[in-house]
């Protein structure tokens, strides 16, 4: 980095507060069910420069994929899961308050369109056979606004929320959840937070993050900027999950649209185990503060069918920062195009290059080799 004001600086100084840009990605994935506990901040971890000498050749060049679009502006129609169905009616912020406070298994809030200020907090747990449908249109926005301030929506203890349709803008953070189990986040526009936008916390398990548009994070600090969060750095188990492993375990992150992140696009820390990171796309045109779109640091996690563009080192990075984790994680189908180094980087040990699965099926155009791992049949 240099003395130069950043990108996230010159995007802080130079665009209105909201940013007013969706990519609608209707998907159905199956919700299952898990476990829980609380949470705060984390700090991403710096990685190793790639192996020296990569034992295998990049891929045979691969078409780039389409750049990722800004869509128009946002629409006011309700998606059809919140529209012609019985529901509690809210058009500011004290209302939204209060029917969160209230909440209960089976309703569902419609948000009307128009701007609803301050920290929103659900604390109701649900169930899978009754979850509880937070929805509205693109118009409908959530602003949390101070970047120094508090989480724009925090689930907090919360399980079976479906969140769908919305704007989250400002805070912090945008959408946290601590605690949680069985959510469904699905079908937001996250903008303009100061620091990541979607984070899955303290023993936060079996949720799905789906569809997403990811926007503009790291306006308070670059560092801290990332699109997709799963976990706790080793240094904060203390503070979140009484010094034991956040084992945020098995979530689904999913056909999420990723872009203008100052960090990595998707963050998967120590401590979780077997999730699955599929068809999303990264563009890194934007960090400053990250040399891959996407750092594993957990166990047995399958990265799948996802395409990054623009990364200034490498594409995928698996890494061994607390004994015993970034083991046991699969590499299939995903593309990486516009990298400087390598596609896929296990920036480890031996040990932890045996342990890494990088499938032949991966592609990787514009860097110096496929991986440091000999790609497998699959």
């Amino acid at each position: 980095m240099t003395s130069t004001p950043t990108a996230a600086t010159r995007r802080a100084a130079t665009r209105p507060h909201r940013v007013w840009r969706h990519v609608l990605l209707p998907l159905a994935v199956a919700l299952t069910a898990g476990a829980c506990t609380s949470g705060s901040t984390d700090t991403t971890s710096s990685a190793p420069s790639p192996s020296a000498a990569p034992e295998t050749s990049t891929t045979a060049p691969t078409p780039p994929p389409p750049p990722v679009e800004e869509s128009a502006a946002g629409t006011s129609e309700l998606p059809p899961a919140c529209a012609d169905v019985e529901a509690v009616e809210v058009t500011d912020a004290d209302g939204l308050e209060t029917a969160l406070e209230d909440a209960r298994p089976g309703q569902v809030i419609r948000l009307a369109d128009g701007t609803y200020e301050g920290s929103f907090v659900a604390t109701t747990a649900a169930t899978p056979d009754a979850p509880i449908l937070l929805c509205g249109s693109r118009d409908a926005v959530l602003d949390g606004g101070d970047i120094d301030g508090d989480y724009a929506l925090h689930l907090q203890g919360a399980s079976s929320w479906h969140l769908l349709g919305f704007t989250v803008t400002g805070g912090k953070k945008g959408v946290m959840v601590d605690a949680g189990t069985g959510h469904r986040i699905e079908d937001l526009l996250v903008t303009s937070m100061g620091d990541e936008a979607i984070h899955l916390r303290t023993n936060s398990s079996d949720n799905v993050v789906v569809g997403n548009t990811v926007r503009d994070t790291g306006l308070r600090k670059p560092k801290y900027g990332e699109g997709i969060y799963i976990g706790s750095a080793e240094s904060n188990w203390c503070r979140q999950t009484d010094c034991e492993p956040d084992r945020s375990d098995r979530n689904l992150i999913e056909g999420n649209d990723i872009a203008g992140t100052t960090s990595e696009a998707v963050d998967i820390k120590e401590g979780t185990t077997g999730g699955v990171l599929r068809g999303n796309t990264f563009d890194g045109s934007d960090m400053v503060e990250a040399d891959s779109w996407v750092d594993v640091k957990g166990n047995d996690w399958l990265i799948e069918g996802n395409t990054g563009q623009n990364s200034p080192v490498d594409g995928f990075q698996v890494h061994d920062v607390a004994d015993g984790w970034g083991k046991g994680n699969v590499f299939s189908g995903n593309r990486a195009v516009g990298v400087a180094e390598l596609g896929y980087n296990a920036a480890g040990n031996r040990a932890l290059r045996e342990s890494t699965t990088v499938e032949c099926d991966n592609s990787s155009e514009g860097g110096k080799a496929l991986s440091n791992v000999p790609c497998s049949a699959g």
